[in-house]
């Protein structure tokens, strides 16, 4: 869908005389603040979104033996996702039956959920296996073991990820997650593993955090260094229903490996230097989507490709060198096409709270998980993914920078992160302004912003503003 028409149903004005008057609010280039401030706004995101949505509770590599278990925690809900069997995934809302204790937190091995309060004890399958004097019951109505069993949370997996809804009424994942496959599924995300992962407290909304990375129009002013090498900078943006994607629609006269058009520099006759350093810089600042490997092999231009090769030819010869490198070291490559990759583009919002940067040999990932209490802080993860032999992956280790400002220091992971980490404390605090009413989102380049904001209009049913909200 071009960006054209993709909000056409928000900004036609016959269209808007019948939409609801939260749907009314939201435009191509306008998201209004009290999205990103209001408690209000939050506790319809509470009630009436998060419980209605398929989201990522964690990847299947996490899930590696029968019952490995990860606990995901969304608002004031705690599910607890295991691997029941080899082959079997289940979820279950975290909460033990008799008086209402939470069975698990963060990640494990069990055999069974063990209720540290009355000992109660369930099996993998949710069912119930021991309550400590059951006999005092007897006579009780509703104490069979179907009545006492865990309730269950509908589970699904896609490309590696792990998806939990509690709407038991829910439209199939695969419908839900539609067309994302159709794009995504040839860099076969399901064979990598974590490079690393980290867990940070932000101070800022957890839109405010993912919009972050919803589009590249802030490179020019966030992450400046990266100009000399970038090419031509300008994005686009699609939609695809409650997803949304940017891409770059190429520029012939200025390549990846040229300076950006906005510095005025002349284009290099030879662009191998300056590709090599862009793999490098990505490889060691933002650490991630470009593996070690790939850095690597892009240093074989220097010796097997001629300085006049034209840049399309050029970028073919890359690939072939880090697939090359990847199938060597065993990891292997997915058998994706220049046309698949051309098509995906370079970013995936998968609504609501997940997105993806993909490249053959590794990508780039993002999960916002908001306060329950308080539209200002949110917890936002980053996982890199990589390929690997198998056996060859790294041991997974989960760093959690949770402190008041532990964030700051998100430059020990990667530079460039933390340019865009420096951003969100700064706009939530400038969004409490009076001299700030929304959102003008650059219609070409961050549409996927404010089709975000559509889309999170169609769960909350259209309530106009915080104040009826709070009436109702």
């Amino acid at each position: 869908m071009g960006a054209d028409v993709q909000m056409n149903a928000v900004t036609d004005s016959k269209s808007n005389a019948a939409a609801s008057p939260q749907m009314q609010q939201v435009r191509t280039d306008f998201v209004p603040v009290e999205h990103y401030t209001s408690p209000e706004f939050l506790r319809l995101e509470k009630e009436r979104m998060w419980p209605r949505v398929w989201q990522v509770a964690c990847r299947e590599e996490e899930l590696p033996n029968v019952g490995s278990y990860v606990t995901y925690n969304i608002m004031d809900e705690s599910i607890v996702v295991v691997r029941v069997s080899e082959d079997v995934i289940k979820a279950y809302f975290n909460v033990c039956q008799h008086r209402g204790r939470r069975l698990t937190q963060g990640c494990g091995q069990m055999s069974r959920f063990h209720c540290t309060f009355h000992a109660w004890q369930y099996n993998l399958d949710g069912s119930i296996a021991r309550v400590l004097d059951r006999g005092d019951w007897a006579g009780c109505p509703d104490f069979g073991d179907a009545d006492l069993s865990l309730k269950s949370v509908r589970v699904g997996t896609w490309a590696g990820w792990v998806f939990v809804n509690m709407d038991p009424d829910a439209e199939p994942l695969a419908d839900y997650l539609a067309p994302v496959q159709r794009y995504l599924d040839p860099f076969e995300l399901e064979k990598m593993r974590y490079r690393w992962y980290v867990s940070v407290k932000v101070p800022c909304n957890w839109k405010t955090g993912l919009e972050a990375f919803n589009e590249a129009y802030h490179v020019v002013g966030t992450h400046p260094q990266m100009l000399p090498t970038y090419g031509d900078d300008i994005t686009r943006s699609r939609t695809f229903g409650r997803h949304g994607n940017f891409y770059y629609p190429g520029n012939p006269d200025c390549p990846l490996g040229a300076p950006s058009p906005r510095l005025n520099q002349p284009v290099p006759k030879d662009l191998r230097p300056n590709l090599i350093d862009y793999y490098d810089m990505i490889n060691t600042t933002l650490r991630a989507i470009f593996s070690d490997r790939d850095a690597e092999a892009v240093r074989r231009l220097m010796t097997e490709v001629d300085a006049s090769t034209p840049p399309g030819e050029m970028m073919m010869k890359m690939l072939d060198f880090q697939r090359e490198a990847a199938v060597a070291s065993g990891a292997g490559w997915p058998n994706i096409s220049m046309q698949q990759l051309a098509d995906a583009g370079t970013d995936w919002h998968v609504f609501p709270n997940l997105i993806m940067l993909p490249y053959p040999d590794g990508a780039l990932a993002y999960r916002a998980l908001p306060d329950a209490n308080n539209p200002d802080h949110c917890i936002f993860e980053v996982y890199s993914l990589q390929r690997y032999a198998p056996g060859a992956e790294p041991k997974l280790e989960r760093q959690y920078f949770h402190g008041p400002d532990d964030w700051r220091n998100f430059k020990s992971i990667s530079i460039i992160l933390q340019q865009d980490f420096d951003n969100m404390g700064e706009v939530q605090r400038g969004m409490r302004s009076r001299g700030f009413k929304g959102a003008r989102t650059n219609p070409l380049q961050e549409s996927t912003v404010s089709n975000f904001h559509r889309a999170l209009c169609e769960y909350t049913d259209g309530v106009a503003s915080p104040a009826k909200a709070a009436a109702e």
